[in-house]
């Protein structure tokens, strides 16, 4: 079922594990291969730095590796998305900076906050008919 959907193709489906009968959350965009999360705010939030790098490819980068787009973006970025991998936590990613907790939490708003002004940007150009495309590769 759809969880929640964004412009250029890109959502988040919920769907239950038949084994188990759990809810996990898969991130799709198009060129993306996907990502699965147990937690849906964790799949927006992943979302939220697909947008506010303009898309990137996962696939290539290795298990433990970060896309050159998210590197690229900043610190904040980089602290949402390392806050997106089964490996981190909040208290992982504040150690890994030297911060506290609530400055990554700051990071993390500001990520989300652009993510929705660039969705409500493609948006607005799409109801004006202007060509809108997403860059990643």
């Amino acid at each position: 079922m759809l969880y929640r959907e964004y412009v250029l193709g890109v959502r988040i489906v919920e769907y239950r594990v038949p084994e188990t009968g759990e809810r996990r959350y898969r991130f799709e965009a198009p060129e993306h291969e996907g990502i699965e999360f147990d937690d849906p705010e964790l799949a927006t939030l992943y979302a939220d730095v697909y947008f506010d790098v303009n898309g990137f490819v996962e696939a290539g980068t290795g298990e433990r590796g970060v896309p050159p787009e998210v590197i690229q973006a900043g610190r904040d970025t980089l602290a949402a998305y390392f806050l997106t991998q089964p490996y981190t936590d909040k208290n992982w990613v504040a150690s890994f900076y030297g911060k506290k907790r609530a400055r990554i939490e700051r990071y993390i708003a500001a990520v989300r906050r652009r993510a929705q002004e660039i969705r409500e940007g493609v948006a607005e150009r799409q109801h004006n008919g202007q060509p809108v495309t997403n860059d990643a590769n």
